[in-house]
């Protein structure tokens, strides 16, 4: 009976020594806790979870996860955890608030830079104008300049290649040609003229690029632009042009395959069509013509030569530009897309 009192004794007191070295600061291994958790160093809460609060450091030598932090606004440190600050101020006390000033316009002398008149009598880009440079073949008042940045000053002679050119600001309109308006800048029989159509275009002096006939109708070309004028109509570049034609009666297949082969007209010689064909869902008197030929009145005559009577020409499209959107008799200025896609072909 002794014996069972003084065993349980020695029980009870290694639970108490076992508890005292628990709450000691002893270096067991063994995690915090009794649950096989770290404690982080941090002190434990009511509820038995670890505290990432409080001072700096924990007990057991660890940074805390909480505390002091720099606020970002100040620089310096608020006393609160998560605040960021005042916001700096941007001016001194007393200091008025910044002003960005405006340079002033620089003053126009008249001059020019030698790339830009290039580019402005539409012979190329400015970029492409300061390779052109490079090359010796623009002269100034007859001296060749391959300085890039040169001036052209008011009443100098630029040439490019030999040919005078002007800088004046080339325009480009767009004009869907009615009937009864005669392809020319002026009549000596004082008829109507398609310069009539365009006069509240622009102040600038433009002319018509090619030619339509009084009778034919369709998209017609105006500009100042010399050099882009004769590219259009120079035979050598092969500038598509599209037309809907109207005979009077039904085009046969076995005259559809002949113009397809080439129809011999005097003086020029075999005119060559790129494409014909019926026009979808129309009668078999409406005919689509694809044509690069320039030839005066060539597409009528080349169905009288087979017999037929054309009632009705209207060109839909040329050098790639279309009277989509656009009524009869009215005009309109090309877009930048359109003019460079021009100045490529």
């Amino acid at each position: 009976m002794n014996n069972r009192r003084q065993s349980n004794n020695r029980n009870s007191q290694g639970g108490n020594n076992r508890g005292r070295g628990a709450n000691s600061g002893s270096s067991s291994s063994r995690p915090n806790g009794g649950k096989g958790k770290p404690s982080f160093g941090a002190k434990k809460t009511e509820g038995g979870k670890p505290s990432f609060g409080g001072s700096s450091k924990t007990e057991g030598g660890k940074p805390s996860f909480g505390g002091n932090k720099p606020s970002y606004g100040g620089g310096r440190l608020t006393g609160e955890g998560n605040s960021f600050g005042p916001k700096k101020s941007f001016s001194k006390p007393g200091q008025k608030p910044f002003v960005k000033r405006l340079k002033a316009a620089p003053v126009d002398d008249g001059t020019i830079r030698l790339n830009k008149y290039v580019a402005n009598a539409g012979i190329a880009s400015r970029r492409e104008a300061d390779e052109l440079i490079k090359t010796g073949i623009v002269t100034v008042n007859g001296q060749v300049i391959s300085e890039m940045g040169y001036k052209v000053q008011p009443g100098d002679e630029v040439r490019f290649d030999g040919k005078k050119i002007s800088s004046q600001k080339n325009v480009y309109f767009l004009l869907n040609k009615p009937k009864g308006f005669i392809t020319t800048s002026k009549d000596e029989k004082d008829r109507q003229t398609v310069m009539d159509l365009v006069a509240g275009a622009t102040t600038a002096r433009i002319f018509p690029v090619g030619r339509l006939d009084r009778q034919t109708t369709g998209v017609l070309l105006f500009t100042n632009d010399g050099y882009l004028t004769k590219k259009l109509t120079h035979p050598s570049h092969d500038i598509k042009k599209i037309y809907h034609v109207t005979l009077d009666k039904k085009l046969t297949a076995n005259d559809m395959a002949d113009i397809k082969k080439g129809v011999r007209l005097i003086p020029e010689g075999i005119a060559i069509v790129d494409e014909i064909s019926y026009i979808e869902n129309r009668p078999k008197n409406e005919i689509g013509l694809e044509i690069h030929i320039g030839w005066n009145r060539v597409v009528r005559r080349i169905f009288e030569k087979l017999g037929y009577k054309v009632e009705q020409l209207d060109r839909v499209s040329f050098a790639g530009l279309t009277k989509k959107g656009l009524n009869r008799g009215d005009y309109r200025p090309l877009t930048e897309l359109e003019v460079n896609f021009l100045k490529m072909m």
